[in-house]
């Protein structure tokens, strides 16, 4: 059992050294300023000419960017479907319900990456395009913020939402009894009681999902397409770290240059910034934790 333990900590300590030892090898090449601050994301490898400008804030606006348009379509629907499924559903319905939804959660992403370029592409498109429904112009192509951000949240949506019913039912029985006996109704009670009691979980589930959509490649390389821009409109196409990563060591590379060690650099920061994002979370599961112990 030690020598299992000891091999889970070992490949995590060989992860973080292999991105560690490429990272400081990326930064004796290249600039660590123009790295983190620079605005313009545009490698130019050895033969085709010109300096590459490696500035990451552009890619970590669209993992960003395209991570909180998933997360505003996942947290709702995942989180009312988890309600209804542990509060209100029957336990027929339920017996049926929670499986389908589950089903989302084993679909390739390369499958939910087709249909955001095949099908809620084209979609958008003719709804915000030009000549479509709403006789707008928004939308000039398939692929966008827009695009990519409703599909993943599609993805994302069994992650939040299985584990939220668990923790639902995690409740106990006698903080709804309690409620009852007060007056409450059943939406005042998990309205005040329910969910409060649980949120210390919820918030680990989205933390979940989160981290999945930051993630995630596929989807982003088929539905937000491979532009790195710094913008507000979510109806343009952009990208994200993990599909640069993909890029920049795709084909024949000099791993040498800091055209192909970027993508270390561009691991490391994805890491740290995930890692940021766990201990925030943890800090606010505690900090209402303490109000139910």
């Amino acid at each position: 059992m030690i020598a299992a333990a000891s091999i889970a900590i070992l490949t995590t300590i060989g992860i973080v050294l292999s991105l560690v030892f490429n990272t400081v090898e990326f930064f004796r090449l290249y600039n660590a300023w123009d790295f983190f601050f620079g605005v313009e994301w545009a490698p130019s490898f050895s033969g085709r000419g010109g300096a590459s400008e490696l500035g990451v804030l552009p890619l970590l606006w669209g993992t960003l960017y395209i991570s909180i348009v998933a997360l505003a379509v996942a947290i709702p629907i995942g989180l009312f479907s988890a309600i209804y499924l542990s509060e209100y559903a029957s336990p027929r319905v339920r017996a049926i319900a929670k499986p389908a939804l589950e089903v989302l959660a084993g679909i390739p992403t390369i499958v939910y990456g087709l249909f955001a370029l095949l099908t809620v592409g084209p979609l958008l498109v003719s709804v915000f395009g030009e000549g479509g429904y709403l006789g707008v112009d928004w939308q000039g192509g398939g692929r966008a913020v827009l695009t990519a951000g409703i599909v993943m949240g599609m993805m994302l949506i069994p992650f939040v939402s299985s584990l939220s019913d668990d923790i639902i039912n995690a409740v106990p029985q006698a903080m709804r009894d309690g409620s009852y006996g007060l007056g409450a109704t059943q939406s005042e009670t998990i309205r005040q009681v329910v969910l409060p009691a649980a949120l210390p979980g919820i918030v680990g589930a989205i933390l979940l999902a989160a981290s999945r959509a930051i993630g995630e490649t596929m989807i982003v390389v088929l539905g937000a397409g491979a532009a790195a821009r710094l913008s507000l409109n979510p109806f343009e196409a952009m990208t994200t770290v993990t599909a640069k990563i993909v890029s920049q060591l795709t084909g024949d590379s000099d791993f040498a240059s800091p055209e192909a060690l970027v993508a270390f650099a561009l691991g490391m920061t994805l890491f740290v910034l995930t890692l940021g994002l766990n201990v925030i979370a943890l800090y606010i599961v505690r900090k209402y934790r303490e109000q139910y112990d």
